[in-house]
């Protein structure tokens, strides 16, 4: 199976080495090249544009930062849905509001091809290692023709209901995750007269009964953060989460459902970008929230 993907950013990278690793024949296209140069370097091809990428493999992957982003990369001149592509099948990882996988199948129908939402859930580690959560969302018939190639990248592939409910759900797998963050701020800041090591706090709240995996997976990278020690790896930006946890929200609202802890956090998560931390690490909000955040009025 030739694969093709569109957008190679970090999910983009880890996937392409992981599928290449195995064997893979991997052809990618990006805004810039210069972020495919490890998979190209590592023997992925490079197309010039969506539609040439399209054309020449069996499977498109896309990941794309937003909705607009789909809207081009899809139906934009040279886009991937404007050459021959009857009987090939796209699969989107994006994570989006549920319309849009519904907006994109159709487009994708029209040509005589197929279309699956994928969003998974988990980071860059878990995409090298095989060990993401897929979320699909489409028919059955099309998931059975792929599924042997997502089984390589997620260690659990759910097939959930039609165009959207993958997006769905993986809004709601990851709105825990999002307002864990600034309750570990506030929790941090309850201890931080303690003087304690930041590794060894982390350590403790990990095998705590409220530690989410999440601290196993960056605890390393939050101690670092807490420690104030310079690490300029991004994995999740905050600009990301801001974006994801806006989409959750319009999720709730169209299904009549208040989300006010979520809402709360969104609020104390802008206030984080408007001092600056937008493209930074996720890591970085409880050491905003120590620093500034949690100061009594």
């Amino acid at each position: 199976m030739r694969i093709g993907i569109a957008g190679i950013g970090k999910m983009g990278n880890a996937i392409g080495a992981r599928l290449l690793g195995l064997g893979f024949s991997v052809t990618v296209w990006n805004r810039t090249s210069d972020k495919a140069s490890p998979l190209l370097n590592a023997g992925a091809q490079w197309a010039s544009s969506p539609q040439l990428l399209a054309e020449s493999v069996d499977t498109v992957i896309t990941l794309l930062t937003n909705e607009a982003a789909l809207d081009d990369v899809y139906s934009g001149m040279h886009g991937l849905l404007s050459g021959a592509v009857a009987h090939k099948i796209f699969i989107d990882m994006s994570t989006v509001k549920p319309t849009k996988p519904q907006e994109i199948a159709k487009r994708v129908q029209a040509v005589g091809a197929a279309f699956l939402e994928c969003p998974v859930g988990g980071s860059i580690g878990p995409a090298k290692e095989g060990k993401l959560l897929g979320f699909v969302g489409g028919a059955a018939e099309d998931l059975a023709k792929v599924k042997s190639l997502l089984d390589q990248l997620c260690k659990r592939v759910e097939h959930v209901g039609t165009y959207g409910a993958g997006s769905s759900m993986k809004m709601a797998v990851n709105l825990p995750l999002m307002v864990y963050w600034q309750t570990l701020g506030e929790a941090l800041s309850l201890i931080e007269p303690l003087k304690l090591d930041p590794q060894r706090v982390i350590d403790i709240l990990s095998e705590s009964s409220g530690g989410p995996n999440m601290l196993k997976v960056r605890g390393p990278m939050l101690a670092q953060a807490l420690s104030h020690q310079k690490n300029e790896v991004v994995t999740v930006d905050v600009a990301t989460m801001r974006k994801d946890m806006r989409t959750m929200i319009e999720l709730a609202q169209t299904n009549h459902r208040d989300l006010p802890l979520t809402s709360l956090a969104l609020q104390k998560f802008n206030e984080a970008a408007g001092a600056g931390l937008d493209a930074k690490d996720c890591t970085q909000l409880p050491v905003w929230w120590l620093g500034k955040g949690s100061q009594a009025k």
